[in-house]
Formats: structure tokens, C-alpha cells, sequence
């Protein structure tokens, strides 16, 4: 009877063994071996704002092995009630127990990038396409009229605060973190040399990013770009109307409500329009930029190449630069090239 029940007692002790062993094995591997199914070396997760738990298993689902020993490990480590917002990228390799601490604390900044916008409109519309935000909430912040005069600005030269470039930011960055972000990044931008050569030019801050706004529209020629913003500076200090075409065309598409428009022409009776952005019947820059300026045409207005010019058209000859003249005679030479060749190609508008 004794060795009955030792026997048992040994089976028992040893199946305990091979229960615990099988536990833990199970533990070892639900927690520490690798469980990702991608090829890649790594995969980006994005987990939205409010999101539930169930929400971010069918995010990761794709990317596992195994989504039940997931959230067995999620649940352990009390995620479901720690559920973060944000970027988070999933290493090649990683176990559960990384997976829930990366999605747990390690939000990842982006890359987001944008290039000359004609308006704040357009400007929401394409960074909406990389955070989280949508464009009416973007729009709405950054036309918020508070943070606009506590910034320095109004709703003409707002548009001025978003330099075209490359940033970095967290992708659930809220609409109103989107605008300081962008100031932050306009205030890095005019540091003192900047700052002090706009001084130097007598303009503003604004007053350089209108300017460099024309200078943009007017070449896509980066080294030309000096060039034509002396010539720019050159009509201010004498007093002249700067007779720019793009201030023309911008006026038409405000006045009509259009910006889908595309103009390639500019009429005489265009140049009729009263409204403050022609600079053919306004002194001075617009009240607010035409586009959004990137940097080396901005520069080029703070480092304009000093010379005699005050005349520009399209140079037919030699396409994407222009003829510049130092007097009238010379220009109206240069300008009727150019209609003569902008007829024979039948362009009307």
C-alpha cells in the first residue's frame, strides 16, 4: 500500500514537473520569443486617437505570428487601459513583450513635407494626408484670429508662417500643435542675420515674405531667383509699381472665387482689377504673400544681386529665364519678342 502511494505521489510530483516545465515554456515564449510575421526589417503601426484595444489588435494582427499569446502579454501588463495615440515601428524580430512596451511609450515622430501653397486651404488639404488630423480641423486652427495676433500675424500674411520644407512631428500632432510647431519652426528660421538684413532692405517680415512670394511665382530658376528679387527691390526704392504678372493672376483667381483656374496669359483688362494684391495699381508689396515662399526665394530677397535692372519678360530663348532691361526702350524691345512668340503659340489665357 505504501509503495502505491509513493508511486502515485511520484507521478503526481512528476507530471507537476512537466506541467510547470510546459507553463513555462509557454510563459518563455508567449513573452520573449520573437513574434513577427513581416519580411521587413521593420513595419510602422499607427494607432489613432481614441483608439480601443480591439482597434489596435486588428492593427497589429498582419504583423504577428501570434495575436492570442499578444494579447495574453498585452493583457498581463495592463495595456488595454494605457492605450496610447501615436507612430510606433515594430522591429523585425521583436517578441511580445517588446511589441507592448514599443506601443506602449515609444510614439515615433515623422518626416512631413510640403512645397508652395497658394492658400492655408490647399495647405491643410495636403498635410492632413500625413497626420492624423483632418483638414477642416487644421484650417481651423490655423486660421484661429487669437492665435494669429498673438503670433503677429492676420489673415493675409498668415500663410507667410509656413515655410516649405521638411519637418519632424509626432503624426497624432493635434491641429492647434500643428500651428505653434510651424511658428516655432518661423521664428527659428529669421534668425539675427536674417532678421537684420531685412532691416537693412527696410522691409518687415512680412514685407520680404510677400516679395519673396513674387520672386517665387515669377522663376522656377533657383539661380535666377537673386536676379529678379534686385529688380523687385530696385522699383521699391525708386518708387515704382512692381508690375508683377503673378500679383495679376493671383488678384483674378481671389476676385473670382477660383484658384482652380490656370491662367497663362495676362489681358490688359487685367490689369483693371482693383484689388490690393495687383501690383500694377498698388504701391509697395501685397498684403500678404501669393504663395507660400520657399527658402531660396526668400534668401534671394535678403541677398538680391545688386544691379541697374527694372525690366523682366520671358526670355523665348532661352525658356524658364527672363530678359531683364535697364530702360523702358529696351524692354518694350524685349516684350514685344515675347508676344510675338506667345501668339504664334495661340495661347489666349
Amino acid at each position: 500500500m505504501k509503495k502505491n502511494l509513493k508511486k502515485i505521489l511520484l507521478t503526481v510530483v512528476f507530471l507537476g514537473l512537466i506541467f510547470m516545465a510546459g507553463f513555462a515554456y509557454f510563459v518563455y515564449s508567449s513573452v520573449f520569443e520573437s513574434n513577427t510575421a513581416f519580411n521587413n526589417e521593420e513595419a510602422h503601426v499607427y494607432i489613432p486617437t481614441g483608439a480601443s484595444f480591439h482597434d489596435v489588435l486588428e492593427e497589429l494582427r498582419p504583423l504577428l505570428k501570434d495575436d492570442i499569446s499578444f494579447e495574453a502579454v498585452a493583457n498581463r501588463k495592463k495595456y488595454p487601459a494605457n492605450i496610447k495615440a501615436g507612430h510606433y515601428i515594430i522591429k523585425k524580430g521583436m517578441n511580445n513583450n517588446d511589441i507592448v512596451n514599443t506601443i506602449r511609450s515609444a510614439n515615433t515622430p515623422i518626416t512631413i513635407k510640403f512645397n508652395n501653397q497658394e492658400r492655408l486651404e490647399n495647405l491643410a488639404g495636403h498635410v492632413s494626408k500625413q497626420l492624423e488630423v483632418d483638414s477642416l480641423s487644421l484650417l481651423t486652427a490655423m486660421k484661429d484670429v487669437t492665435f494669429l495676433e498673438q503670433s503677429g500675424f492676420n489673415k493675409e500674411s498668415a500663410i507667410g508662417m509656413y515655410i516649405p520644407n521638411t519637418y519632424e512631428m509626432y503624426w497624432n500632432t493635434s491641429p492647434e500643435g500643428f500651428a505653434k510647431k510651424m511658428l516655432e519652426e518661423y521664428n527659428r528660421f529669421w534668425n539675427d542675420s536674417r532678421n537684420q538684413k531685412a532691416k537693412d532692405l527696410g522691409l518687415s517680415r512680412d514685407e520680404v515674405m510677400s516679395l519673396a512670394a513674387i520672386v517665387q511665382k515669377e522663376t522656377a530658376k533657383v539661380d535666377e531667383r537673386p536676379r529678379v528679387a534686385g529688380l523687385y527691390v530696385n522699383r521699391i526704392k525708386k518708387g515704382m509699381f512692381l508690375g508683377a504678372d503673378p500679383t495679376v493672376i493671383y488678384a483674378k483667381k481671389l476676385t473670382d472665387g477660383d484658384f482652380d483656374q490656370v491662367i497663362k496669359r495676362v489681358l490688359y483688362k487685367d490689369l483693371e482689377n482693383t484689388s490690393p494684391y495687383n501690383t500694377y495699381k498698388h504701391l509697395g508689396v501685397p498684403p500678404g504673400p501669393i504663395t507660400m515662399p520657399d527658402i531660396s526665394s526668400i534668401d534671394a530677397v535678403l541677398n538680391h544681386e545688386k544691379h541697374d535692372y527694372l525690366y523682366m519678360v520671358a526670355n523665348v530663348n532661352d525658356f524658364g529665364y527672363h530678359k531683364f532691361a535697364k530702360t523702358l526702350a529696351q524692354h518694350n524691345r524685349n516684350a514685344a519678342e515675347y508676344r510675338r512668340w506667345i501668339n504664334s503659340q495661340g495661347v489666349n489665357r
